[in-house]
């Protein structure tokens, strides 16, 4: 089985593989935004220079010019000049958690709930299909990785998770499930593990990871499944709770239908 390491290459490798559909400089942007809220592109990194950005990505020169232009004024990336110069990532905590809820006040209730399904889809299918294959060997590797789980803080927790659930669309042994996976946690794993913020669903996502490994172990299939997906759906619903919390301390948001 692959090194975490190969993982943690494959899901910067997603960061930066062509984008679908249009290549507006917003989703470029987004792509990167999520990145480096999720940790994927760590604070000091040198990206690619514009050329280089806009190849991987599929899109013109200007777009990825326009999307580093943008992530500079929210305080996420900076340009030096020189030899050594280039676009460099600066995470801040602060900054960071501030986009998050922008983002969450942006998408709504039916957008939230559309990205569950898409997510529980993979995830739980990929638990399903493992509990079928897993070796004693693929589950030594689960077992390390909760072993290993930092749930003293929520980026711990959600690096922990996301790389459980990476892991077990490994041992599938599906590599669209995996690919799959990888670009759902590049674009989408702040949104997914924001619960993941308090200490009760850090420890819960120690228990369904139990819960998960202890299924794949019996080779039953189904409760992998329905672990993984109840565990994915709470998640969500804690999303959905947390955009109506800030919408309530916004006095100048309005509900609108679409977010019904």
């Amino acid at each position: 089985m692959p090194q975490a390491t190969g993982r943690a290459d494959a899901t910067r490798a997603v960061v930066f593989s062509p984008l679908d559909g249009a290549g507006r400089a917003a989703l470029v942007e987004q792509r990167l935004t999520d990145a480096i809220v999720a940790g994927v592109l760590r604070d000091g990194e040198r990206l690619p220079s514009e050329s280089d950005l806009a190849r991987s990505l599929g899109v013109a020169v200007v777009t990825a010019r326009e999307a580093l232009e943008s992530l500079r004024e929210h305080g996420l990336v900076r340009t030096r000049r020189g030899r050594d110069g280039g676009s460099f990532v600066t995470y801040d905590r602060e900054t960071s958690l501030r986009m998050i809820d922008e983002r969450v006040r942006a998408l709504s209730r039916i957008e939230l709930r559309d990205l569950a399904l898409h997510a529980t889809a993979i995830a739980a299918m990929a638990a399903e299909v493992a509990a079928d294959r897993a070796s004693e060997d693929d589950l030594e590797g689960l077992v390390e990785i909760d072993a290993r789980a930092d749930l003293a803080t929520a980026g711990g927790a959600r690096r922990a998770a996301g790389r459980f659930q990476l892991e077990v669309a490994a041992v599938s042994q599906s590599p669209r499930l995996v690919q799959e996976e990888l670009r759902l946690q590049a674009e989408a794993g702040p949104l997914l593990w924001l619960c993941l913020r308090e200490q009760e669903y850090r420890d819960r996502s120690r228990e369904v990871r139990l819960e998960v490994i202890d299924a794949i172990r019996a080779v039953d299939p189904e409760r992998a499944r329905l672990a993984t997906a109840a565990h994915l759906q709470a998640a969500v619903e804690w999303l959905v709770d947390e955009k109506a919390r800030l919408e309530a301390s916004d006095p100048g948001e309005r509900n609108g239908g679409s977010s019904a």
